[in-house]
């Protein structure tokens, strides 16, 4: 008998997990192939120190072969899905063009930056969304620093000093908090520098970390003026030069580093599809099937999922609902071939935790609000409990950037121009 064609699309934590339960449940009974542009699942939430030197790239980056055990991994970039013929068309990493046949399938594409229509942004800023971002940031933001200590025009040094971060939410805020930290220690190691290096978090917002509890913002806040982060609510970019920026409080910001953090979009794969969206979003049901097309599943921040805690809304777009989500995909495409019964997705949130550098972070579990030293433990042990590999590579860097000094080095392995902001289909408004 023929086995069963389960196709997912995407490895994030959705489409990973989905993969990993699938394995689990069908014990050889079903095809199980991956697509995936990388040969990793990239542990997001912690790429903010991999920018600031604190991890190694390969710390956070989780191999797909050998942590999947039963599952084909493809390594490919999809570009078409085609429902009737039930296939997926993909380019292959030397631009050929394939195709896989599936009996189900599971979308879980995930999300890119969020792009509004502002002038300059596309040509000057640049996204935080992958590897390859967190390592371009980290060696710009050293090589700023060296050439601010070896420029001799004030005004000059003065703007290579500035980094500005626009979108204070979850990455945003961690960005700006895990910077100062990082270029003051890059500021003791230069002393011709003769400035502390300022960083800036513009918002139009009217608090840091406002899809957050109010507890967590404030703690957030807290921590990043103490530290002399210059934080701009209620405040937006108008235009973004090669010189600097200009701020809708009438202030013209001299920088050469504009990192763009407002936010993440769907995959325009989702759009192209022709079904209906929320949002941009894959309308499915609680059960995570698209209406019309049993076969077809969805999950992570590529779908809509109706909130079932919460009637007429939809879950957001967080690493917890993907993780859960794409774990209940597999759940219910095992159920379709009659191994279980099918399940609705229903949550119970575990809280957040937000990383802030040095001694700091913000924290919720189970809504206790915490702050200071309990909070990053709580914070650093939920990334250990939630990472599916590497621990003991994560904690042996974290003890070492605790006894030690950061290596300061720009290795110059991915320049600007391998990382253009993304810039396909803009929001038609600023929000």
């Amino acid at each position: 008998m023929t086995k069963p064609r389960v196709v997912i699309v995407g490895a994030g934590f959705a489409g990973y997990h989905a993969a990993k339960t699938l394995a689990r449940l069908a014990r050889g009974r079903a095809e199980i192939t991956l697509l995936n542009p990388t040969d990793y699942f990239l542990y997001l939430p912690l790429l903010p120190e991999v920018a600031a030197g604190i991890l190694d790239s390969t710390r956070i980056s989780v191999p797909l072969a050998g942590t999947l055990d039963g599952v084909r991994v493809v390594i490919g970039e999809a570009d078409r899905i085609d429902l009737r013929a039930r296939s997926v068309g993909y380019i292959d990493p030397e631009n050929g063009r394939r195709e896989l046949g599936y009996d189900r399938l599971i979308l879980a594409v995930g999300s890119v930056n969020k792009l509004l229509p502002i002038p300059g942004v596309t040509e000057h800023a640049h996204g935080f969304r992958g590897l390859p971002e967190a390592l371009y940031l980290h060696d710009h933001v050293v090589a700023q620093i060296e050439r601010a200590e070896a420029a001799q025009d004030e005004a000059e040094r003065a703007a290579r000093c500035t980094f500005v971060v626009v979108g204070a939410g979850y990455t945003g805020t961690e960005v700006a908090a895990h910077g100062q930290l990082f270029t003051d220690e890059l500021a003791a190691q230069h002393s011709g520098l003769g400035r502390r290096p300022r960083w800036m978090l513009v918002d139009v917002a009217d608090r840091v970390l406002p899809g957050l509890h109010e507890r967590m913002s404030e703690t957030a806040r807290r921590v990043l003026d103490q530290r002399g982060v210059d934080v701009r609510l209620g405040c937006s970019v108008q235009e973004a030069t090669a010189e600097g920026v200009q701020l809708s409080d009438g202030q013209f910001v001299p920088t050469r580093s504009l990192i763009w953090c407002v936010g993440v979009r769907p995959d325009p794969l989702v759009a192209e599809l022709g079904l209906r969206t929320e949002r941009g979003r894959l309308v499915v049901d609680e059960f995570l099937t698209v209406p019309g097309h049993p076969e077809v599943y969805a999950c992570g921040d590529a779908a809509a999922v109706p909130d079932l805690t919460r009637p007429g809304e939809v879950t957001p777009m967080t690493a917890q609902h993907a993780e859960r989500q794409g774990r209940l995909a597999a759940h219910n495409v095992a159920a379709s071939f009659g191994q279980r019964r099918r399940r609705p997705y229903r949550h119970h949130d575990l809280g957040f935790v937000v990383d802030l550098g040095g001694t700091d972070a913000a924290a919720n579990p189970l809504n206790i609000p915490l702050s200071g030293l309990p909070a990053k433990a709580v914070t650093r042990g939920y990334h250990l409990w939630a990472m599916p590999g590497n621990r003991a590579r994560v904690s042996t860097d974290w003890l070492l950037d605790a006894t030690g000094d950061r290596p300061a080095v720009q290795l110059g392995l991915v320049p600007a121009h391998a990382v253009p902001l993304e810039n396909e289909a803009p929001e038609t408004t600023v929000r």
